[in-house]
């Protein structure tokens, strides 16, 4: 989704887009890694939240590995869309166009986060049949993070520097 399809910007005082690197402008040289990084972090703590609840609470509940990662993965892409939500519309952006942006900014970025993390929690031996009291439990979610934030920031570097991605969100920040 291109961020000049939001037309309501202008009208709550901002112009769209804005070209400072440390809130995801993007240049012709393309994002730097910190802005990157930031986005990426920005992301990582919703999913993240939605993640370890979501594994919580099937785990406390019995169910079984499927159902959990399904519930996990369903609140890891609402609680990541809900942070960049909330931004734009404190921003002043309408429900409509926030969630547009939500959208646009973060699917991406969750979905890698998503599949990069799970996949790790799926492949390590004894992971998903661990308890909650269990260090592998923990070591293995923990450690899908921060495999799946190394694979993603530049993901949303790549995206950032093309205007696509959290810069769609940063642009009415």
């Amino acid at each position: 989704m291109d961020h000049t399809a939001h037309t309501d910007a202008p009208a709550h005082g901002h112009a769209g887009p804005t070209s400072h690197d440390d809130h995801g402008g993007h240049t012709p040289g393309g994002a730097s890694w910190s802005t990157a990084s930031k986005a990426t972090l920005h992301c990582l703590t919703g999913c993240a939240i939605g993640e370890i609840l979501g594994m919580v609470i099937g785990t406390a509940l019995l169910w079984g590995n499927v159902p959990t990662m399904v519930l996990a993965i369903v609140l890891a892409f609402l609680f990541g869309y809900s942070f960049t939500l909330f931004a734009v519309r404190r921003a002043g952006l309408s429900l409509t166009t926030a969630v547009k942006v939500a959208l646009a900014a973060d699917t991406v970025s969750i979905a890698v986060m998503e599949l990069v993390d799970n996949g790790i929690i799926a492949l390590t031996p004894g992971a998903m049949d661990a308890e909650l009291s269990d260090g592998l439990f923990w070591s293995a979610l923990l450690g899908g993070f921060a495999v799946a934030f190394l694979i993603t920031t530049p993901v949303n570097k790549w995206m950032i520097g093309r205007g696509r991605g959290h810069a769609v969100a940063h642009a009415y920040h």
